[in-house]
């Protein structure tokens, strides 16, 4: 499997820009699976259905499934968060795999940046990031797209991962 990322400061456009690249690069027949980092606590469970009542009371997994989707469910309780490379080897393979967050993990990755946020670049000081999608333009040692540009921000991932 490939792997590529999507990383920036929050509300840079990341998770419109991985949308948009899923849609365009599945639209093209490239199988493709994402990775989500949240840097908050999030539940996929609500309160009061089986699986939720599962969890509560004690089951370390719970694998929910249907004609139409599996979803399994991992608690950590006291364990520390799995790294990004036992996360990728828990998937089913596919063409690609767009990372979006994990700024920090070493897989090449392209920065959304809107302006309007008012935070700084990540580029300038990290190597991993091999282009930048922005709202605005900029001047930098590598490719920068306009972050609607979907269609080249994705030729760029592809002609990079060798798809």
């Amino acid at each position: 499997m490939k792997i590529y990322g999507v990383t920036g400061w929050k509300n840079a456009g990341k998770t419109g820009l991985m949308e948009r690249l899923v849609n365009e690069i599945c639209a093209r027949g490239i199988s493709v699976s994402t990775v989500k980092h949240a840097h908050h606590s999030f539940d996929v469970d609500h309160p009061g259905k089986d699986s939720h009542r599962h969890r509560i009371a004690g089951a370390r997994e719970v694998l929910l499934a249907s004609r139409h989707r599996v979803a399994l469910m991992q608690e950590l309780r006291d364990d520390p968060e799995p790294p990004l490379s036992d996360l990728l080897a828990r998937l089913s393979p596919v063409d690609l795999v767009l990372i979006e967050g994990y700024k920090r993990d070493s897989h090449p990755k392209v920065e959304a940046h809107r302006a309007e946020t008012g935070n700084p670049l990540i580029a300038p000081g990290d190597p991993t990031i091999r282009a930048v999608a922005s709202d605005t333009p900029l001047t930098l040692d590598r490719p920068v797209f306009d972050l609607d540009d979907t269609a080249a921000i994705a030729d760029f991932i592809l002609s990079e991962v060798g798809l």
